[in-house]
């Protein structure tokens, strides 16, 4: 059963302005966000866990970006956090 699913506030800014800017990048997030709202709770484990301060939070890459989201199984829910460059996105 696919997740229902939200953005943070920070988030939706950066997807608007990146809507302007680059389109492109913007379609590949969409389709990113699909895919992992698509999964069910079993197939959502294949996300890489991150460590650390990060470590309530999953990630996958968009091109050189890379997407953060949280998923709250209980709830079916999953929230996307932040789009970060990946040189930027892991800096303490």
């Amino acid at each position: 059963m696919p997740f229902d699913f939200d953005f943070t506030d920070e988030l939706k800014l950066t997807l608007s302005r990146l809507a302007k800017r680059n389109k492109p990048l913007a379609e590949e997030v969409k389709k990113k966000v699909r895919q992992v709202t698509a999964s069910d709770g079993e197939t959502v484990e294949h996300y890489k866990n991150l460590r650390h301060d990060l470590k309530n939070y999953k990630r996958v890459h968009v091109g050189s970006f890379v997407l953060f989201f949280r998923v709250f199984k209980e709830e079916n829910f999953i929230l996307f956090d932040r789009l970060a460059h990946h040189d930027d996105a892991y800096k303490r």
